[in-house]
């Protein structure tokens, strides 16, 4: 199978997680503040930690954000901000389109953090991407991606509180989303592994999660997986969404093009 990297959803992601920081960032320990429990405001314990935080916070550039916090944690030890700072780092990576570091520092975060959603389902999804059947350690990947995405899962449902200053639409958006990634992070996996009937029903409930915004990628690879099974009029419906939403992605929009022809072939020029 042909190894193709997302692109729309994962920008898309950048976009909604620019407010998801709110809800990690710190206060200064001189400042107290009710707070919700399920979104409790951070604290350092001195003004120097907070100081140093907030300039680390505002540094730019994967790379430079990743050794600023590399240099908070070996500072403050026992911080409970060093997390906040990898989740930044991660995400400027994000936006540089850097999937190894998306990977290590968003690793990094879940050590800190092991129910942060957002390194949960991007770990996932860069895993669930680069698989292949060449990999030495294919079966630790396999299990990696499969507890992240399904925790992941499980967080968003029984506790999702990710934003503390979002409206209630943006909330909803941010959880469609991740759970969108979450499910074809699983699906792609079980393509890949020969799972198909277990790849179209996660895929299926990626593409049902957020219709208002359909990810070709989602879309093309729940084509293949029906196409194995010889669901070829199913493959069709789904290829066409794919083939028409891939403007944002061109190498998926040739890949689906493809895909189509040879559907299209073989029921005969439409579906029943």
């Amino acid at each position: 199978m042909n190894r193709v990297i997302r692109k729309s959803s994962l920008l898309a992601l950048v976009l909604i997680c620019g407010t998801a920081f709110s809800q990690s960032k710190a206060q200064s320990p001189n400042t107290q503040q009710a707070q919700p429990a399920a979104k409790r405001v951070l604290q350092p314990k001195t003004q120097a930690e907070f100081n140093d935080y907030k300039a680390d916070y505002a540094i730019s550039g994967g790379a430079a954000s990743e050794k600023a916090a590399d240099d908070f944690a070996a500072k403050y030890p026992a911080s409970e901000l060093k997390a906040t700072l990898f989740a930044k780092a991660m995400h400027e990576y994000q936006t540089e389109n850097n999937a190894a570091k998306i990977l290590s520092t968003g690793q990094k975060v879940l050590q800190i953090d092991p129910d942060n959603e957002v390194a949960l389902v991007l770990t996932a999804n860069v895993l669930a991407d680069s698989l292949s059947e060449t990999d030495s350690d294919r079966d630790k990947k396999v299990t990696e991606i499969r507890k992240n995405g399904g925790r992941a899962l499980q967080l968003m449902e029984a506790n999702f509180f990710p934003v503390s200053n979002a409206t209630p639409e943006q909330v909803e958006a941010y959880k469609k989303m991740l759970q969108a990634l979450a499910h074809s992070a699983l699906g792609i996996t079980s393509l890949k592994m020969g799972d198909d009937p277990g790849a179209e029903k996660e895929l299926k409930a990626a593409s049902l999660v957020n219709p208002s915004q359909p990810d070709p990628y989602i879309w093309y690879h729940l084509a293949l997986a029906q196409d194995h099974q010889k669901k070829y009029d199913e493959a069709l419906v789904s290829v066409r969404h794919a083939v028409e939403n891939a403007a944002s992605n061109p190498d998926i929009g040739a890949l689906a093009q493809s895909e189509q022809s040879r559907l299209l072939t073989l029921t005969g020029g439409a579906p029943k």
